[in-house]
């Protein structure tokens, strides 16, 4: 085994705003004008340690993690986040549910084609496969045979619009080697994984890996983010024309941190969320990052029009979390009013 040691909106809102330097962690200077890091604490009803972290498929305000992480009662648990009225996540409500089981689950868990969910498990070497609607595996990939030497580690498919859009990456703990793949329907509805190949060693020993749009704030070209449990810190990387990270190109982003584990984009705030498997098995994010789709499409039918500036209009004031009220509020300071018209304005027509 691994050696692993409501007031109102508005307060809500600043709330959110603190930070976890408390805990020890830290951006690092480089990117302290940008970034910020907060610690959301425990998830009720996850046992530890934890693994791989993403979001549901056709729920983004359902957070997937792994509970009991690399044991034979590794599963996967489902807990709905509570938002402030900007979108970000302020914590949890209620206590996580079963979602699947998957025993020996490490740090990868996410979506691939067809919304079938891809985890990693640790120490032996395997990849599980969960359709929509499965509570256990569908298949289990075993990455010996394959030649994937060591055990992952993670995986993470390549976002569309990215440099290898498409392409599997795993990345194994033991070894902390990085491979490139691809995946082919098989005839049960899952998929084989085809030549996995070795590409860079990235060391630390890697556990979560989230890609970066260039344009984001310090990022200049596209990247990725990796959490290296053994260097409790985490790095980014640009990538190259495949996808791959370019090893000259490391700049660390979080520091400090107690064995860093799995990692996801939140779908609607943008924040880069991680699991932590030590250091009282937490959840933590960095805000900052661009959010998704325009702000200013408030149905998101891909068109900023009179039907969005209705919407806005029809919440104008302050936001209210109870009532549904922060749907106009485009600027994510809590309030419904002009600077949000304005922007809404200067987005008009199709995003």
């Amino acid at each position: 085994m691994k050696r692993r040691v409501l007031s109102s909106a508005l307060g809500v809102c600043v709330a959110s705003l603190v930070s976890a330097a408390v805990m020890g962690q830290s951006i690092t200077p480089e990117f302290a004008e940008s970034y910020t890091v907060v610690d959301l604490g425990s998830i009720p009803g996850v046992p530890t340690p934890y693994g791989g972290v993403t979001f549901k498929w056709d729920e983004p305000d359902v957070l997937l993690i792994g509970g009991a992480a690399n044991s034979l009662n590794g599963a996967i648990y489902a807990i709905q986040v509570e938002r402030g009225c900007d979108n970000f996540i302020t914590g949890f409500i209620g206590t996580a549910e079963l979602f699947a089981t998957a025993p020996r689950i490490d740090g990868g868990l996410t979506y691939g084609p067809d919304n079938i969910l891809f985890y990693t498990t640790y120490s032996n070497n395997t990849i599980g496969q969960i359709k929509p609607g499965s509570t256990e595996a569908d298949r289990v990939v075993e990455l010996g045979p394959l030649g994937v030497t060591g055990s992952t580690g993670s995986l993470m498919f390549v976002p569309e619009g990215m440099p290898g859009a498409g392409r599997l990456k795993i990345v194994t703990y033991s070894g902390s080697n990085w491979w490139d793949a691809t995946i082919a329907p098989d005839r049960n509805g899952t998929f084989d994984i085809i030549d996995p190949t070795l590409v860079v060693n990235v060391g630390g020993g890697p556990e979560g890996v989230v890609y970066i749009a260039a344009g984001n704030p310090n990022f200049l070209a596209d990247s990725v983010l990796i959490t290296k449990y053994g260097q409790n810190r985490v790095d980014a990387y640009e990538v190259d024309a495949n996808g791959d990270p370019i090893l000259s190109t490391v700049r660390p982003l979080v520091s400090g941190l107690s064995n860093p584990e799995g990692a996801a984009f939140d779908p609607v705030s943008g924040d880069f969320v991680f699991s932590t498997f030590g250091g009282g098995n937490r959840l933590l994010l960095v805000r900052g990052f661009e959010a998704p789709g325009a702000a200013a499409d408030l149905n998101d039918d891909g068109v900023v029009d009179v039907f969005d500036l209705l919407i806005l209009l029809s919440n104008w004031g302050l936001c209210s979390e109870v009532d549904g009220s922060c749907a106009g509020d485009i600027n994510g300071d809590c309030v419904v009013d002009v600077f949000d018209l304005l922007a809404l304005l200067s987005s008009w027509g199709t995003v």
